[in-house]
């Protein structure tokens, strides 16, 4: 009774939230050129000004490109700040005396490393910082805006010393590997190469390596008088091995030095992924940071805020009892709280709460998501804010109160008809309560089924959330209700929630993306003759375990997924969490057979089935969407496949994205609308 109850309620509220829409234009598979990214705000020392990035499509080059912008805090002028085009700037940092904002950008050169730029505050061109070898990944300002830490990659281990790189083609020489983890999505085969902290001062351009040995290093953070350097590395026997990242510091004049380990957990003390610093109070005598889950359980652990003295000592955990992922830690500047984020079954909000513990207080909170909070001088605050019916965008914090900064998508969001979003609730097949959104066409008649599309989240350590889904906007606007659930397994309703298909993937996480399906047909919205189903990631793996497992759908796609997982060890990127959650293959067959049951029994599968992936893929390579094809068409059952070329796990050519989109609207609207 109760999840018809909930089912009944849902379809209430979304048939007024339909009835409500004004008419404009469609959102298309073109609009995805059209839509601008916001991200990464910095309020300037003064509380003045706030910097961030802009995305945009350079259609003639066929590519995104980023630039700086900055906003008045008080929502006054706007001005961008960089605009050389087909380049791009990142990251973002004022100074801390105010006087200059420096970025990252391979401006001049396509083939050049990423280096630091320093624009003077009082007008003028930005000058690139010289003398770095190797491509600039992050950057600190120091306390006195004297020095800069950067985190370097090498040089391409190729080149001899000194020497430039090649214009146009390179002449290929053999990879040699001798890594435990040796591949990487993007980055490529992973070699000798590594990611290492050095110390620029700008005023003598001098550029100097703070630490000893052969490790990767990240997340830098200044202590507050500048002589102290926090930062991240896993620097075990063999760090290809485990997630046992630490906390090290180390001094800013020893040079260079063996840095000194602050944490000792086995697990992960922050992870460069998290995008979360080493925070320092503001007199330097402690340290918040992230603490990750049990070691056993990796990203399926809960992320908690803990709290360590500079000099050492055991840690305090300030949210042992949250059971949710939190990140993204900072000090107020009296030192009396820290503000952190804080995922939240599908949102996620920003809380404070003492160094000492107790009451986490909101900050800012709601069926939204709410990120980077960043803050200067008389408590101006900003923060990106992202809601189901607009792309993110940077606001000011005001006495609890919202308010827009920048406003990039205003004059394409006046021109199209946002589809509405609704939250659902419904009960799986062993009763578990599960959370997920419905998409609707805007302005559709009422009573009128709809074919629908189950739409599965990539992870499956991650979530659907309360903002803005390019994807679910377009498939709505082509007449598709879009439903989407976030099945045990996902991330944001704590460790139980997520570690429930730990080693057991396609059994429980498909029961709940099933019950979404029957939730929407249920509440009258949904047709049950006509149902697709698609993601990409561990969407299209799910996609894979769901065909397998029901025969319902008539049509799907699955995107860069794997269904023998046997296939996965040894050719993608994941061989530390294969061997943590499944084992080694040839001492647990059993366990790798269970989970490669849409491969070993793919004759369960009749639903025509489009496959998608990038060629250059090493998440989760060609080669599993390969098989897949080749099982189902030996067998005769429709099927396509379609590969990106020069493209990794996630798609970045624009006219790609755009055909991905397009083919995957074509091939469901060639089964359910003839």
């Amino acid at each position: 009774m109760r999840s018809r109850l909930l089912m009944t309620a849902a379809a209430s509220a979304l048939a007024v939230l339909i009835s409500s829409q004004v008419t404009a234009n469609p959102i298309t598979p073109s609009d995805i050129a059209k839509i601008r990214s916001v991200r990464a705000p910095q309020v300037d020392p003064k509380g003045e000004w706030v910097a961030y990035v802009v995305g945009t499509t350079d259609l003639q080059a066929d590519k995104r490109v980023s630039h700086i912008w900055m906003s008045r805090w008080d929502g006054g002028d706007s001005v961008q700040l960089t605009n050389r085009p087909n380049e791009s700037e990142t990251t973002p940092r004022w100074s801390p005396d105010g006087k200059s904002l420096a970025f990252l950008s391979s401006r001049t050169d396509a083939n050049e490393d990423t280096q630091v730029w320093v624009l003077p505050r009082s007008g003028g061109e930005a000058a690139k910082m010289p003398g770095v070898k190797g491509s600039v990944e992050d950057f600190v300002w120091s306390p006195d805006s004297r020095f800069l830490a950067l985190i370097v990659h090498d040089p391409d281990p190729d080149l001899a010393e000194g020497a430039e790189k090649p214009k146009g083609e390179p002449k290929p020489k053999p990879i040699v590997i001798s890594r435990f983890k040796f591949k990487e999505d993007i980055a490529g085969y992973q070699r000798t190469d590594r990611s290492r902290l050095y110390l620029y001062d700008l005023a003598s351009q001098r550029v100097t390596r703070l630490t000893k040995g052969e490790f990767d290093e990240a997340l830098p953070s200044f202590s507050p008088d500048g002589k102290t350097l926090a930062f991240v590395s896993n620097r075990g026997a063999d760090p290809d091995r485990t997630y046992d990242h630490n906390i090290y510091l180390v001094s800013t004049s020893a040079v260079p030095a063996e840095p000194t380990a602050l944490t000792t957990y086995l697990g992960e003390d922050l992870n460069p992924d998290w995008e979360s610093y080493p925070a320092w109070s503001p007199d330097g005598k402690d340290i918040a940071y992230i603490q990750g889950g049990p070691v056993e359980l990796f990203s399926y652990g809960v992320r908690k805020l803990a709290v360590l003295s500079s000099g050492g000592g055991t840690p305090r955990i300030l949210t042992q009892t949250l059971d949710r992922n939190v990140g993204q830690p900072s000090w107020s500047a009296d030192g009396t709280k820290i503000t952190f984020t804080i995922e939240d079954d599908g949102a996620q909000w920003v809380g404070a709460i003492s160094p000492k513990g107790g009451k986490i207080t909101p900050l800012v909170a709601g069926r939204r998501i709410f990120s980077d909070l960043t803050t200067g001088a008389k408590g101006h605050s900003a923060l990106l804010m992202g809601q189901p019916d607009r792309p993110n965008e940077v606001y000011a914090l005001e006495n609890g109160k919202l308010r827009p900064v920048s406003k990039q998508n205003d004059p394409w969001l006046a021109t199209v008809d946002i589809a509405p979003t609704l939250e659902t609730r419904f009960l799986s097949q062993d009763g578990t309560e599960i959370h997920g959104f419905q998409v609707a066409p805007p302005n559709v008649k009422p009573g009128v089924k709809l074919p629908t599309m189950l739409y599965n989240h990539g992870g499956p350590q991650a979530q659907f959330d309360a903002e803005f889904d390019m994807n679910r906007q377009i498939f709505a606007a082509r007449g598709y209700l879009v439903v989407s659930s976030n099945p045990r397994g996902s991330t944001g309703r704590g460790e139980a929630f997520a570690k429930a298909i730990y080693a057991d993937w396609g059994h429980k996480d498909v029961q709940d993306a099933l019950a979404a399906v029957d939730d929407a047909v249920a509440s009258g919205l949904a047709d049950p003759d006509r149902l697709a189903i698609g993601g990409w990631s561990y969407g299209g793996m799910l996609t894979n375990y769901v065909m397998a497992s029901d025969s319902r759908f008539k049509v799907a796609m699955s995107g860069a997924s794997i269904s023998n997982i046997m296939a996965g060890y040894g050719t993608d990127q994941y061989i530390r969490d294969y061997e943590i959650e499944l084992g080694k293959p040839w001492e647990h067959p059993e366990v790798w057979a269970r989970v490669s049951y849409p491969f070993l029994h793919n004759e369960r599968i009749t639903t025509p089935t489009l496959f998608m992936v990038g060629d250059k893929d090493m998440n989760v390579p060609l080669l599993n969407s390969e098989q897949m094809y080749q099982a189902l068409r030996s067998r005769g059952v429709e099927t396509g496949l379609v590969i990106y070329p020069g493209e990794f796990h996630g798609l970045r050519r624009p006219s790609f994205l755009k055909d991905r989109v397009e083919r995957w609207l074509a091939w469901y609207d060639s089964h359910l609308k003839p």
